[in-house]
């Protein structure tokens, strides 16, 4: 997503960056803060849509975002991950921001849905909650970073993994494979992406013709919306378990990455470079998304949809308002400073002090 991960990077050259503005002094590019931000807006307005009355304006709207908002915030995760390296500091301050936070919002997300919906609803690590598959997924990119930078073609060879894994029904069940699978090139394409290719994107000619190009994507999505699933812009199924030729798998995953490449593109062609009111609210990111899905779910679970007034478009104008001024309330330094011992534990007591010397033959 991008990802709601803050990941430092070095303090670069104002010539390094040419398209995203100038670097602030603690060396960030605000320009990809404020993508975070306005990607985390558009994750939370879509989650928020799901439990609306079936419309097909909004189920259009729905599709159309769904098409290039995960894989923008997967983009700026892999573009930020260019300087991995497979350190025992490295994989430990992993450890920490990602498989800790998602251990400690599973069982909370369990408690949560028991208390709400299901008495009997089963605890299973290996199972994420709905929008905790990122986590994990997040957790495996990283660690692969090292194979993407050292083979030839890495983003065809990570597109065909993509294609092969919507023909592999083996890679459905509780484990995000598929959509860690499926969502795997927008990462790796991050990973080989350089300032220039952003600061290509903030012409002003891509600004202009982005106007355009929205409006035919979401014309294409109201055209789409009886004629297809919207699940395969989810990517968390093989073409078998969607029902379909095994042809159609393969044919989605090249003709998906290419309308996430070019809607992205216009995505954020828009983003402001400097540093704005969203800045700061950028940082905090995984702090909106792993909280977002409490208020979604509670008011779904709490009969807060059933009212009909969302029925209508002055409800779903409530309900897309509703969600961004949440998500971004979420986000806010408060919040974070709240919560920093569940979401950003240091957990020096759990670490060597020193790295384990290997065992001699």
């Amino acid at each position: 997503m991008p990802s709601p991960v803050v990941w430092k990077l070095p303090r670069p050259t104002a010539a390094a960056s040419p398209g995203t503005g100038a670097p602030a002094a603690d060396g960030r590019d605000h320009f990809f803060d404020n993508a975070k931000y306005l990607a985390i807006v558009l994750v939370a307005i879509g989650h928020a849509w799901e439990p609306l009355p079936p419309g097909r304006l909004v189920e259009a709207a729905y599709t159309f975002v769904y098409t290039f908002h995960m894989p923008v915030f997967i983009l700026i995760a892999g573009y930020l991950s260019r300087n991995f390296e497979l350190r025992p500091d490295r994989v430990w301050k992993l450890v920490t921001s990602l498989l800790v936070p998602y251990l400690v919002f599973e069982v909370l997300y369990t408690l949560f849905h028991r208390a709400l919906r299901d008495p009997d609803f089963s605890l299973s690590l290996l199972s994420p909650y709905w929008l905790l598959w990122f986590l994990p997924a997040l957790f495996f990119w990283r660690l692969s970073t090292p194979i993407w930078q050292a083979v030839r073609f890495p983003v065809l060879v990570s597109l065909g993994i993509a294609a092969l894994a919507t023909v592999s029904p083996a890679a459905d069940g509780s484990l995000p494979v598929q959509r860690t699978l499926q969502f795997l090139p927008f990462y790796v394409l991050g990973l080989r992406l350089g300032p220039q290719h952003f600061a290509l994107v903030r012409r002003t000619w891509v600004r202009v013709v982005s106007v355009p190009v929205f409006a035919i994507g979401m014309l294409v999505a109201y055209w789409l919306v009886p004629r297809t699933s919207t699940s395969w812009f989810f990517r968390k199924n093989s073409a078998q378990e969607m029902d379909t030729a095994q042809w159609t798998g393969p044919a989605a995953t090249l003709l998906l990455f290419a309308a996430a490449i070019v809607l992205g593109a216009c995505f954020l062609s828009w983003v402001p470079r400097g540093r704005t009111w969203m800045t700061a609210l950028g940082t905090c990111t995984l702090y909106g998304y792993l909280l977002h899905g409490f208020v979604v779910r509670g008011l779904f679970y709490g009969g807060f949809y059933d009212r009909q007034v969302f029925d209508t478009t002055t409800g779903t104008v409530a309900v897309t308002v509703g969600a961004a001024v949440m998500v971004t309330l979420l986000c806010t330094p408060p919040v974070r400073r709240l919560l920093r011992p569940l979401l950003e534990p240091r957990m020096t007591w759990a670490r060597q002090r020193t790295p384990a010397r290997p065992a001699k033959d």
